[in-house]
């Protein structure tokens, strides 16, 4: 079993009065999470029902909001009881029908999960306002990922052994990058598997998502869309170019880049700005949410080594998971910083006032190595911080008035960022 950090969180909220609501994309353990919540309930002499809107047999019991009830009235009575179910976008006005059913003040708790948020952050959001506790299941991370692979002998000490043992520390770091972090491609022993897995997980997506619930009538050009992102990571965006190499129109592309959106494929980026004169303040980049699907749409998965060529905007999409799951459920925003005279930063911690720029070297830096894009945006802006994570060690300098750290990547996992705050 991979150990998911997010499942002491889970058990936190079990007792909480709000319909937990578990989303995130397709196999990337949502209904595991759940079947361990709920047998830890059991275990513990609870009552508990599990649903799933993918199985026929359940479907009949969620017809309707009296359905439902009638049938865990027979089940529980009027005694305590979890209701875990799953792939809840399949209900249609699935907001509503939760919040009617909250509402009725039952002595049971609801536990849901979906694999898109068409349904359940458009709907659900406006549905279940102080009804609700959203959560955001990710793909495996790096941390716990290597965690996994060194069989929890490292777990309270993960920082040390990465500090130490940097050679397996970085070959960890690699077989990641190229494989991605979800759980059947990372238990999967051999290549020729993780592929297969890869494959299943996308053939799934499209049947499933794509051409069944949002009903895409040419999935192949998403695909084609996919792809062309695949190979722009971390690049600016166009989207008349998209139009015109993928030949489908730009209202078009705009929606089915919505679609990858809100099915957790792709994550948007937008531009930092002040000034929106000297600045680029449209057009958005976009990361992946796992490398491994990037990495299969582009047909790398048995490049081994990968050339350096192809691994600096790769690590910039692995840095960015990384900073975004240390930013879940804050205010804090991540962009990216581009003028029109092509400085760039890779990533600015926006915390609303104050801003703090971070680089990603796939290459060893020594201490006086700062880019001039970076020492451009501290002009500018006067961070107090800045941070540039590369494979090398770590270093300590500043320029005009602003700290830099130059930090091996793995640090970025235990970064304490509430100094951010106080950014000046």
């Amino acid at each position: 079993m991979i150990r998911r950090k997010i499942l002491p969180v889970l058990e936190k909220y079990i007792n909480e009065p709000e319909t937990m609501i578990l989303i995130g994309s397709r196999q990337v353990g949502k209904t595991f999470l759940m079947k361990v919540l709920q047998e830890n309930l059991e275990n513990k002499g609870e009552r508990t029902i599990f649903l799933n809107l993918d199985v026929e047999t359940d479907k009949h019991f969620l017809t309707s909001q009296h359905a439902l009830v009638d049938y865990l009235r027979l089940k529980f009575g009027n005694n305590k009881g979890y209701v875990f179910i799953d792939e809840i976008q399949r209900k249609e006005n699935a907001g509503l029908f939760l919040k009617g059913i909250y509402d009725m003040t039952l002595p049971y708790k609801f536990i849901v999960s979906g694999s898109g948020s068409l349904d359940i952050k458009a709907k659900i959001k406006e549905s279940m306002a102080g009804r609700k506790r959203l959560f955001h299941i990710d793909p495996i991370s790096f941390e716990e990922f290597a965690n996994f692979k060194t069989h929890y002998q490292y777990e309270t000490k993960l920082a040390n052994f990465f500090a130490i043992d940097k050679i397996q520390t970085r070959s960890l770091f690699e077989e990641y990058m190229m494989f991605g972090g979800y759980p059947n491609v990372v238990l999967a022993d051999t290549i020729d598997e993780k592929r297969h897995q890869i494959d299943e997980i996308y053939k799934s997506y499209i049947e499933r998502d794509i051409t069944d619930m949002l009903e895409v009538e040419k999935p192949e050009a998403l695909t084609n869309l996919l792809i062309m992102l695949a190979s722009q990571v971390g690049s600016i965006v166009n989207i008349n170019e998209l139009s015109n190499t993928i030949d489908i129109s730009a209202k078009t592309v705009q929606r089915y880049l919505w679609y990858l959106e809100q099915t957790f494929i792709i994550k948007r980026v937008s531009p930092f700005y002040r000034n929106k004169r000297s600045e680029i303040v449209k057009a958005p980049i976009y990361y992946f949410y796992d490398t491994g699907l990037r990495n299969n749409l582009l047909g790398l998965f048995n490049i081994a080594p990968m050339p350096p060529t192809l691994t600096g905007h790769l690590f910039e999409n692995v840095l960015f998971n990384l900073l975004r799951s240390r930013f879940h459920f804050t205010s804090t925003t991540i962009h990216f910083w581009r003028t029109r005279d092509n400085a760039e930063v890779d990533f600015i911690i926006d915390s609303g006032l104050y801003a703090c720029p971070i680089e990603a070297k796939y290459t060893q830096l020594k201490k006086t190595t700062i880019p001039r894009s970076f020492k451009s945006f501290i002009s500018k802006y006067k961070p107090k911080y800045g941070y540039i994570a590369h494979l090398g060690e770590k270093y300590t300098t500043s320029y005009e008035g602003t700290q830099i750290e130059l930090l091996p990547y793995y640090e970025l996992i235990f970064k304490d960022f509430s100094v951010l705050q106080g950014n000046a």
